[in-house]
């Protein structure tokens, strides 16, 4: 299947003036697809959904409209639609662009999901630091209240819906779909045990659909211009387009919006290519809890299925490059730690297993490790994986086994000297400093 380079839908609209007004996304056809929903049945826009093949683009690619339809129907109970905008996956910058450029795109696809769902009160939970953000979110959903695409009898369908802007305190546990519904509750963030799911007993114990800013807000599209038009971008079994973050050693980072199955190799080069004078040596597909891949890996298909044979996971699609210049050991070290920080402390194997991670990795990095060490991440990683609550011992067991499966040599070199000598700060530095101060380490 040939691949467009670009695809602008959901980016549309970000370079127009003012272009995170109500009035602006009207103009370029926003709530079409809105007025489109309310003339059908929730049934009916469940599965055009499904009909799309749109698959959730938080992490995992759980197709969307088959997460909708586990909703009970019929049950009187009270359901809910949450958005999960806890964007904190290291190297992951696509939600929060989006929901500042042009917020009502998530609004509408709110509005249109909840309605799909039964739901009378959807909640977006954002992350707190972003506090721009959550102003803008504020504005759009106040906009929408005013034009009558939210509220009572919205467009005199009878079908009533509130929206609720959440902003969390910052942690990135509550990215866990569970401990974000803890944490909107007014409690500590932490993963529950399931069953029961989400579906049935969610949040307030409610059925609940919680999904990625990016999956609602592909959404009105599908409405408005029809699932067969957004199944025909994509592969087979990756519909639709999507936006990859693309940070690191390139010359012109950012987001670039494309079907999926697009290459790294041709994002790399719509962002300028590696820096000058330098070569790609390994990359993250889907941001650091996703395995690592190399240079031999550029011309895999970046969907779910092209990833995952190629022994990773597409994730949050956040494409961190790192050339020669680049410590594996060091990298392997902040991220992991990044998620001993962020444990939330519930499971043994993930607040136990991270703290002696970074204990073992610091010792590599400084060259004053062994060989023993090498086998003892690996070990450690093994006893974290699939043992916890949430993922995020998975996650850090997969950057840390990956980047020995392809650099072990890396780490045995920690046996006898540093990482700062073999790869020295200043040369992987994006933007080298020359005073005193700025080299030193």
């Amino acid at each position: 299947m040939s691949i467009d380079p670009l695809t602008p839908v959901l980016t549309d609209t970000w370079d127009r003036d003012r272009s995170w007004t109500l009035e602006t996304y009207e103009d370029a056809g926003g709530y079409r697809g809105l007025h489109k929903a309310l003339a059908l049945t929730p049934a009916e826009v469940i599965s055009a959904v499904k009909d799309s093949g749109l698959r959730g683009r938080g992490g995992a690619g759980f197709p969307t409209g088959m997460k909708w339809d586990f909703i009970p129907t019929g049950d009187d109970k009270p359901h809910y639609l949450v958005v999960n905008a806890d964007e904190s996956e290291p190297g992951t910058c696509k939600d929060i662009p989006l929901m500042l450029a042009a917020p009502h795109t998530l609004i509408e696809g709110v509005i249109i999901s909840s309605y799909a769902i039964g739901a009378r009160h959807a909640f977006v939970y954002v992350r707190g630091e972003v506090l721009h953000v959550v102003r803008r979110l504020h504005q759009a959903v106040r906009e929408a209240y005013r034009a009558g695409h939210v509220g009572a009898d919205i467009h005199g369908s009878g079908y009533d819906l509130d929206i609720i802007v959440h902003a969390g305190a910052g942690a990135y546990i509550c990215g866990e779909e569970t401990a974000l519904l803890d944490s909107l509750e007014g409690r500590r963030g932490q993963p529950r045990l399931r069953p029961p799911f989400p579906a049935i007993a969610g949040l307030y114990a409610g059925p609940t659909v919680i999904n990625n800013v990016e999956s609602i807000a592909s959404v009105p599209v599908i409405l408005d211009q029809g699932p067969d038009w957004f199944s025909s971008m994509g592969t087979e079994k990756s519909k639709g387009m999507t936006l990859y973050s693309v940070s690191g050693h390139v010359e012109q980072p950012g987001q670039f919006e494309a079907p999926l199955g697009i290459t790294l190799r041709r994002l790399v080069e719509l962002a300028g290519g590696v820096r000058a004078g330098h070569q790609l040596k390994f990359w993250t597909p889907g941001g650091s809890s996703t395995p690592i891949l190399t240079d031999e890996h550029l011309d895999v298909p970046l969907d779910y299925e092209g990833i995952a044979a190629a022994g990773s996971m597409l994730g949050t699609k956040a494409l961190q490059i790192f050339d020669e210049t680049v410590s594996v050991v060091r990298t392997t070290l902040r991220w992991v730690e990044f998620y001993k920080h962020e444990s939330c402390g519930k499971c043994t194997p993930c607040r136990e297993g991270t703290w002696w991670m970074v204990q073992v990795l610091q010792r590599l990095e400084a060259g004053k490790g062994s060989e023993e060490d090498v086998d003892l991440l690996l070990d450690m990683s093994d006893n974290m994986a699939g043992r916890s609550f949430c993922a995020l011992a998975d996650g850090t067991a997969a950057c840390v086994l990956s980047a020995i499966q392809y650099f072990r040599d890396e780490f045995v070199a920690g046996s006898h000297t540093p990482a700062w000598e073999l790869f020295p700060y200043a040369a992987s530095m994006l933007h080298p400093v020359t005073s005193a101060v700025g080299a030193a380490r």
